[in-house]
C-alpha cells in the first residue's frame, strides 16, 4: 500500500542556520555547498566514522556525533539555535543487518531506544527508520526538511540527458518494464530493476543498487541491458532519496549495461554534469522517464 502523503515544512529564509546530519559519500558535500550558495549557515553533524573529511570546512560549525545518539543530534542543534535540518548520506543498512550485535558498538541514547521500541523493532524498512528519527528530532524542536531543497539542479530531468540516445531495443525495454517497475515501487521491495529483451533480469533488494548491478553482470553475459531506478511510492524526501553518480555509470558499463532510465525528478544525480559526460564517453544512454509512462 502507498504510504500517506507527508507534508514537509517550508525551509526558513536565509541566512538562517540549517543543520546538516551527514552520513557517508559525496551527497552531504553537495548539499552543504548548495545550502551555502543559497545563503544558509550550515551547522554540520557528522556521523562518526562515516562523513567525508572535507565536510567540516564547508560548515560554520561542526561536531561528530554517534549514529545511535538521536537525542544528542537534536540537543546540539537546538543549543545552536537551529530549528531545521537536512539528513543525507549513506549508511550501509545491509552491513548493519548482517550482524545485529554490531549495533552494540554504538551505545544508543534514551531517545534512540524509545524510538526503536515505539517505531522500528517490528519494521526496519528505511521509511520506518526515517519516521522514527524525524519524530524524535521534532520532539527536540528540530524539523527535517526536504533533502533535495538545496540541490534541485542535481535531480533527474525528463527526456534524454546524454548525447547518446537509447537504442530502439533499449527504448522498447523501458516501455515494457516501466509499468511493472511502477507497480513494484508501490510494494516497497526495491528501487531499481534491470531488463533486457523485455525480460526482467534482477530486482533490487536490501543489497543496494551497486551490488545489484554486479549481480546483473553475472546473470546476463550479453551487453546492452537497461537499469531503471526510481523512488518508492509516497517516498519521504526528508532522507534516503535514491541517488546515482559516476560510480553507478562505471559499474553499469563494467557489467554490460548500456542504458540507465531514471524516474524524472525523483533521483539525485551526484555531480550530474560529470556523470553525464562519463556516460557519453562510455556509451551509456541516460534518460529521464516521466511518472506514468516512458
Amino acid at each position: 500500500m502507498p504510504q500517506p502523503l507527508i507534508i514537509l515544512p517550508d525551509p526558513p529564509p536565509p541566512p538562517a542556520g540549517v543543520g546538516l546530519i551527514a552520513g557517508a559519500g559525496r551527497l552531504p558535500i553537495i548539499v552543504a555547498r548548495g545550502l551555502g550558495a543559497s545563503g544558509y549557515l550550515v551547522h554540520g553533524l557528522g556521523l562518526a566514522g562515516l562523513y567525508e573529511r572535507e565536510l567540516p570546512d564547508l560548515c560554520v560549525s561542526f561536531r561528530e556525533v554517534g549514529l545511535l545518539r538521536i537525542g544528542s543530534w537534536g540537543k546540539t542543534l537546538r543549543r545552536l539555535g537551529v530549528n531545521h535540518a537536512i539528513m543525507v548520506g549513506h549508511v550501509d543498512k545491509a552491513r548493519l543487518m548482517h550482524n545485529r550485535f554490531r549495533l552494540v558498538r554504538h551505545v544508543p541514547d534514551l531517545r534512540t531506544m524509545v524510538a526503536w521500541y515505539k517505531h522500528v523493532r517490528h519494521d526496519r524498512r528505511s521509511h520506518a527508520l526515517l519516521a522514527a528519527i524525524a519524530d524524535e528530532l521534532d520532539r527536540c524542536g528540530v524539523q527535517l526538511l526536504d533533502s533535495t531543497m538545496p540541490i534541485r539542479d542535481e535531480l533527474s530531468s525528463a527526456g534524454v540527458m546524454t548525447h547518446r540516445e537509447p537504442s530502439a531495443d533499449q527504448q522498447a525495454d523501458i516501455d515494457f518494464v516501466w509499468p511493472i517497475f511502477s507497480e513494484m515501487l508501490t510494494l516497497d521491495i526495491g528501487q531499481a530493476i534491470a531488463v533486457r529483451d523485455r525480460d526482467v533480469i534482477a530486482v533490487e533488494a536490501v543489497e543496494g543498487t551497486d551490488r545489484m548491478i554486479e549481480r546483473v553482470g553475472q546473470l546476463c553475459r550479453a551487453p546492452g541491458w537497461t537499469l531503471c531506478k526510481g523512488a518508492r511510492s509516497g517516498h519521504d524526501r526528508r532522507a534516503d532519496v535514491p541517488t546515482v553518480g559516476t560510480t553507478t555509470i562505471e559499474k553499469i558499463h563494467a557489467a554490460g549495461g548500456r542504458c540507465l532510465a531514471l524516474a524524472a525528478g525523483d533521483v539525485i544525480m551526484i555531480d550530474k554534469s560529470d556523470m553525464l559526460a562519463l556516460a557519453d564517453r562510455l556509451g551509456v544512454a541516460v534518460v529521464g522517464v516521466t511518472i506514468g509512462g516512458a
